[in-house]
């Protein structure tokens, strides 16, 4: 259902805004701040706020479909910029024995607080390994 606007407010927006047709990143990057000012309010967001937020994330989509389109790209392709843009770290994995017969493949890195937070099952399992190990 359509809200109802006061048409004296929404025009006062409007005169502060200037929303109208982007064409230039100058312009998408002024109406891209106005929006996140208009998203900060959230639920206290006026009807009047609403209708100009709507209309600013039309012309704002517009711009951004003409402007930024993604060309097509194969998934060898797509791979190769993530890794370009997000380098990969060598990670050294531990396999941590649980009691329930489980593993779990944990990086060094986070290894402490995973042994932190599973202590119990990791020295049962410690212990019962120990067992084999000198029982043999």
């Amino acid at each position: 259902m359509a809200s109802i606007i006061n048409k004296e407010l929404y025009a006062k927006l409007l005169a502060e805004t200037l929303p109208r047709v982007i064409h230039t990143e100058d312009e998408h990057k002024r109406l891209v701040k106005v929006v996140e000012k208009l998203m900060d309010l959230g639920e206290e967001l006026t009807d009047e706020q609403a209708e100009l937020f709507d209309l600013l994330v039309t012309l704002i989509e517009q711009y951004e479909d003409k402007h930024y389109q993604l060309k097509t790209a194969t998934p060898h392709e797509i791979l190769n910029e993530l890794m370009l843009v997000n380098p990969t770290r060598e990670y050294k994995m531990f396999t941590v024995y649980l009691k329930n017969g489980e593993t779990v493949q944990v990086a060094l890195e986070d290894l402490k607080e995973y042994l932190d937070k599973n202590r119990e099952q990791i020295q049962i399992q410690q212990k019962e390994m120990g067992k084999r190990r000198y029982d043999a």
